[in-house]
């Protein structure tokens, strides 16, 4: 599945169907009155948040949404039908936003969450509204009125409770895929992640989403390499996991450089907990280990966990930590039984193979 988190979308509500003009004609009644009926109402446009999507790639195949106009009303006091609604699914975690891509309307935040993007117009009131004592024949009715159009911006920030950062080939999809079931691509050169991916890790049975996302270079905020771009997945986040692998010449800078770039990109993820991790530490003896471990606590103010995929070294306790943090920050993690639906997110997002 081709992952895409933004998309723009042309929405248009159902005009409200005209009200009839017509009287009563029957034989023997000498004087039927108005029975024009009123017109039915436009459909609406609705968007609802619903589990197993993480990707707005639908929206790459369709961007024109209408709903359907309201029925005319008619004779015999018939009120027209309400015209159909469209709703626009969307995955949970998906912000809609005005056409200027920056004014807020609605964050779709839980699953089954629905929001009424676009009203659609009213009916118009048929002759037999209007009749009175003093009118008693009127020969008029209203139009419909027009529903709403607007073109709107979607955009999604995927739902995880914890998330991976690091440079490039810090072993970032590595660790998901050891601690979780999803498969993203693996491979000894930088930006083998191109999306991020979501995986439900499971430790002393408790369960929790992990997100990872592509590797960030110096100058990121600024659109070098990949960019931020894909930093908003990280920022709904309870907690981020930092991962320095110990290939790197000097640790020390490949960890503020990542830093640096977290507190450029704002969105509170400078503040965030961090658990500090030297991965793929296999590759090193004793001496180089102590020593990068060192240099790494000494840039970070952590003292770093020691992680190989390889080996299964630390891995639990990584786990454990990013576990304790979510526990202390939401209050809770759910039993796995509970969760069984996010499963379905623990999957490989790649791109057409």
């Amino acid at each position: 599945m081709k992952f895409l988190d933004e998309a723009k979308v042309y929405i248009r509500s159902g005009d409200g169907g005209a009200g009839s003009v017509s009287f009563r004609r029957e034989k023997f009644i000498e004087f039927g009155g108005p029975d024009g009926g009123d017109g039915g109402r436009g459909g609406d446009v609705w968007v609802e948040a619903v589990n197993g999507l993480n990707t707005l790639i639908d929206f790459r195949f369709q961007q024109h949404f209408k709903a359907k106009t309201g029925t005319h009303g008619m004779g015999r006091n018939r009120t027209g039908a309400n015209g159909d609604d469209v709703t626009l699914k969307v995955p949970v975690g998906t912000q809609i936003f005005e056409e200027d891509n920056e004014t807020l309307i609605i964050d779709m935040t839980v699953e089954g969450q629905r929001f009424r993007i676009a009203k659609g117009g009213n009916g118009g009131f048929g002759n037999a509204h209007f009749k009175s004592a003093t009118n008693q024949a009127p020969n008029w009715a209203n139009p419909g009125l027009e529903g709403e159009e607007k073109t709107v911006w979607l955009r999604l920030k995927l739902i995880a409770d914890a998330g991976l950062v690091g440079l490039p080939n810090a072993g970032k999809s590595t660790f998901l895929a050891a601690v979780t079931r999803a498969r993203p691509k693996i491979a000894n050169y930088p930006f083998t992640t191109l999306h991020p991916n979501l995986g439900v890790a499971t430790v002393d049975e408790r369960e929790f989403i992990l997100a990872d996302i592509p590797g960030l270079i110096e100058g990121a905020h600024e659109g070098v390499g990949i960019g931020d771009r894909f930093l908003g997945h990280v920022e709904r986040t309870r907690v981020l996991l930092h991962l320095v692998s110990a290939q790197e010449e000097d640790v020390g800078k490949a960890y503020k450089t990542v830093k640096h770039e977290l507190e450029a990109y704002g969105g509170g993820l400078e503040d965030k907990p961090e658990i500090v991790a030297l991965s793929q530490i296999d590759v090193l003896d004793e001496a180089g280990l102590k020593k990068k471990a060192q240099e790494l606590k000494k840039a970070s103010g952590k003292t770093p966990l020691l992680l190989s995929a390889i080996t299964g070294k630390g891995m639990k306790e990584a786990l454990r930590q990013l576990r304790d943090v979510i526990v202390a920050e939401n209050g809770n993690i759910a039993l796995p039984e509970k969760r069984d639906r996010n499963r379905k997110r623990d999957q490989e997002t790649e791109g057409d193979e």
